[in-house]
């Protein structure tokens, strides 16, 4: 286990505090809106919805994941891909929960950025000079620091991530101060600390349980506690989540008390509610303690919180807080994209390190889908109050994933039964009901994340099960069945020489084996005779930072086996890592790579690499099922969009060499032909 997982430092819980906590730590500026929006401001509704915030925040973010979920560490690396990377040799069908919460998770990570940044870029309205501002205008500067935003993540963001632990603390400070100044409006808020008016106002106020939709939008980023815990460790995230918890639900209570010294008996709404007449019509039929409520355009009781003389300092924090949010879930998508490729759940994609910072790296495909699907949420839904009635459907899916992988991790740790039933029980319960709170959003824009999401885990399922299918045609041969053809090739001077050094990567785990396709490669047709032959093997592990490798000598400077065993967060640069294998084991004397051509022989000159990469296409020879033939073509379709297997694996362009194949998984039965003929008389 990574010696930093429960080692506490100021470092480690200021870096905490800038990269983790921006999802959940952005929630108050759209929370209470959407738990207001349309109803009537009266005690249950303020003080339910905030017991049913305060419980959440206990249930689902500090037990579930602060204190028990932070325990499933893969050396030190967290997220869902690495528990799963821990439970995967139990039962094969958790490969589905796993990428059901990877799809779910970037999907997320398309519509907290707009969310975010809508809410903060809507505090101008707040302001008397710019009162009435356009919501044109508003589009635009979102749109703007967007485009800003995603800009600049080529170039890394090692350095300004170093000033987001500061920024956040600042941040935090102003919540709960805010929610202080407040609290004193109405000490009936306080009540809000007893689960009963939480299950009051779910039990008996008007479609009381779907307020579990707006309700859960205070929690949607405790996932990021648990995947950034390779980058603060476990110790670090307890203690800065007592800080950052004591300010969330100051801020909570503060706006809570505001509202109900000020607003009792008037019904917020937003700007479609406006639009629609008889929704308009009836709402001002209501009443409230005999008097008819006054009807009002949404105004988001957060930036209420602050005095006039501080509003534009309190809108430039929280639009840096929501940048640092947005952020944080971008750099997110990197890190959870890369692990997919390692794992066989996603396309080769580029990869760039925009420095030599641990975990930093830079994905341009994936830069740029999500900075159209931001743009397009943005110009789909327009306010923040719009992106909320949609955001956290795609998120409840995730959770739910991480407590099926949690309890199998359980299971493979011995926890006692009861205790896993129990922890089944409680946090299904609690998931499943936000899930069927949050269905009611389906309708009003959550289809939009449910569709991103799902093209997303189509992706992942068609690369995951090609591969099986296609690891039904692998054939494996015995390596020492055809050494002596190899050495006889090697020797034959009547075949001109292919490559001093030949080199193929094989997906053979046993040293033994080789695939077939590629003995076919070296002697068949015309032969590829080399000096050296080296077959390269990369294993996956399940530990996130292992790189280290093996060499066999199947013939001592003839045929050379070399094994690349590298955690699934280790980029494979082949190309890099064989030229560093080579360099060992010339200083170690194990080989000589001097070219044997007699001229450069004489003038002691290293001789050339040549790779082999072999491609498969999809033969027409194959009988497969409606299903599979899907798959497969599916499969292909990406594969041909996709970074190409010699890029992917890091090698120069310029001594790889591409041999395609025709790939017959579901070879075509014998077909009935039947032979007639030809009579020069009669004809046939």
């Amino acid at each position: 286990m990574s010696k930093h997982v429960n080692k506490v430092s100021a470092a480690g819980l200021i870096i905490a505090l800038g990269i983790i906590y921006g999802d959940i730590g952005t929630s108050p500026l759209y929370v209470f809106s959407e738990i207001i929006n349309g109803k009537v401001i009266e005690d249950l509704l303020i003080i339910g919805g905030l017991s049913c915030i305060i419980w959440t925040l206990t249930l689902q973010t500090t037990i579930k994941y602060v204190i028990l979920t932070l325990k499933a560490d893969n050396k030190g690396e967290g997220g869902i891909f690495s528990l799963y990377t821990l439970v995967r040799r139990q039962k094969k069908w958790l490969v589905l929960p796993a990428m059901i919460g990877g799809a779910a998770l970037l999907a997320d990570g398309m519509i907290t950025p707009p969310i975010t940044v809508t809410a903060a870029v809507e505090g101008l309205d707040s302001l008397p000079i710019l009162h009435g501002i356009s919501l044109k205008t508003i589009i635009i500067i979102v749109l703007v620091i967007l485009s800003l935003l995603f800009f600049m993540q080529q170039f890394g963001t090692n350095n300004i991530g170093k000033m987001f632990g500061p920024i956040m603390i600042i941040w935090f400070a102003m919540l709960a101060a805010l929610g202080i100044s407040h609290i004193s409006d109405d000490l009936d808020i306080l009540k809000a600390f007893n689960p009963y008016y939480a299950f009051k106002l779910l039990s008996q106020y008007p479609k009381g349980f779907l307020l579990l939709g707006a309700v859960f939008l205070c929690t949607t980023g405790a996932e990021a506690l648990y995947s950034d815990l390779g980058h603060c460790g476990r110790a670090n995230i307890r203690y800065t989540w007592i800080y950052v918890k004591t300010a969330l639900i100051l801020n909570y209570l503060g706006q809570g008390s505001y509202l109900l010294h000020k607003f009792k008996g008037t019904v917020f709404v937003t700007n479609d509610i406006i639009k629609d007449k008889v929704m308009m019509a009836t709402l001002q039929a209501l009443t409230y303690n005999g008097k008819p409520v006054d009807v009002t355009e949404m105004s988001n009781p957060f930036y209420g919180l602050m005095p006039d003389w501080f509003l534009t300092i309190g809108i430039i924090i929280a639009t840096i807080a929501a940048i640092i949010a947005s952020q944080a879930l971008i750099s997110g998508s990197f890190t959870l994209i890369s692990e997919a490729i390692r794992l066989n759940l996603w396309p080769r994609m580029k990869i760039n390190y925009p420095s030599e910072a641990k975990g930093q790296l830079f994905i341009p495909g994936i830069n740029t889908m999500l900075f159209i699907g931001c743009c397009g949420i943005v110009l789909y839904f327009q306010t923040s109050s719009a992106m909320g009635a949609a955001y956290g459907l795609a998120i409840t899916l995730c959770m739910l994933a991480t407590t099926i992988l949690m309890a199998n991790y359980m299971v493979s740790r011995r926890v006692n039964k009861f205790l896993i039933y129990l922890f089944l029980a409680v946090f299904l319960t609690i998931e499943i009901s936000f899930l069927i709170a949050n269905l009611n959003k389906f309708s009003h824009g959550g289809y939009v994340t449910l569709i991103i999401g799902g093209a997303l885990f189509a992706i992942m399922y068609i690369w995951y099960r090609a591969r099986k299918i296609k690891n039904r045609y692998v054939e494996f041969v015995r390596v020492d069945e055809y050494v002596p053809k190899l050495e006889e090739l090697s020797n034959d001077t009547s075949v001109p020489k292919y490559a001093t050094h030949l080199v193929y990567l094989t997906s053979a785990d046993n040293p033994k084996e080789i695939e077939h396709k590629i003995i076919y490669s070296i002697l068949s047709g015309k032969p590829k005779r080399a000096d050296i032959y080296w077959f390269v093997h990369v294993d996956t592990l399940d530990d996130p930072y292992t790189s280290e490798y093996s060499v066999t000598h199947i013939i001592p400077n003839d045929i050379i086996r070399v094994e690349f065993r590298l955690g699934f967060r280790i980029a494979p640069r082949i190309n890099l890592m064989f030229k560093r294998v080579v360099e060992d084991l010339v200083a170690n004397r194990e080989v000589n790579i001097t070219s044997r051509y007699e001229s450069q022989q004489r003038n002691n000159m290293v001789g050339d690499f040549q790779f082999i990469v072999l491609e498969k296409f999809l033969s027409q020879d194959n009988e497969l099922p409606f299903f599979e033939k899907l798959v497969m073509k599916g499969y292909f379709w990406i594969k041909e969009i996709s970074l190409s297997e010699e890029r992917g694996f890091g090698l120069e362009q310029s001594n790889v060499a591409v041999e395609k194949f025709p790939l017959v998984v579901a070879p075509v039965g014998k077909l009935k032909m039947k032979r007639i003929f030809y009579d020069e008389e009669d004809g046939y």
